[in-house]
């Protein structure tokens, strides 16, 4: 295998059973890395891990751990097994996120509060708590965080106003991440 920029370099990438996450995930894997994927779905996350595989990671450099990452127990596992296995942590990419279904559609004034605790408990507060754990690894190497947000977050969205009020207010939490992060050598940045 070439070597590249990302060789040796561990990652952990939430919700990567599919989607962005996965694809994330391979290409990472694909340059090197050694990468903790996550997800709720064994089978899809068992995929994932083949399919980094295929582009040339070995197996012993893959790491599937099964949870969600709206449990605390799971998240302070996920960073301590990962830096237990690999030895470090350089990149934190919070891609796990997502949109409740039993709100689209309908109006913002027809939708109860709770659901958009629901929103923020999904979609920002596990990036936040994720990077808390992570921030004193990430600061021995120098690392980065990478937020998985939405172009949602600029717009007027009449069948999702929740979740796109929550990838705005996780666009803010990155810049106020941003902001801090960088006196300890951590880049923070947010892509759509």
């Amino acid at each position: 295998r070439k070597m590249s920029f990302f060789s040796g370099k561990v990652v952990i990438i939430t919700g990567s059973s599919n989607g962005i996450g996965r694809a994330t995930a391979v290409l990472f894997s694909k340059g090197g890395a050694k990468v903790t994927i996550t997800g709720r779905n064994k089978e899809a996350l068992e995929e994932t891990k083949q399919l980094c595989v295929q582009v040339g990671a070995n197996s012993d450099d893959i790491l599937g751990l099964i949870g969600d990452v709206t449990d605390e127990a799971f998240n302070e596992q996920l960073i301590n097994v990962t830096v237990s296995k690999f030895g470090a942590l350089d990149v934190l990419v919070n891609n796990a996120g997502g949109v409740t279904f039993d709100t689209m559609g309908r109006a913002i004034m027809d939708i109860q509060v709770a659901e958009f605790d629901k929103m923020i408990g999904l979609n920002v507060k596990p990036v936040l708590r994720l990077s808390q754990l992570a921030v004193p690894h990430l600061e021995k190497t120098k690392g980065a965080i990478i937020n998985v947000s939405s172009i949602a977050a600029y717009l007027q969205l009449s069948q999702m106003p929740y979740y796109s009020a929550s990838k705005s207010a996780l666009d803010q939490i990155t810049v106020q991440m941003a902001g801090n992060l960088i006196k300890k050598g951590i880049r923070v940045n947010s892509v759509k």
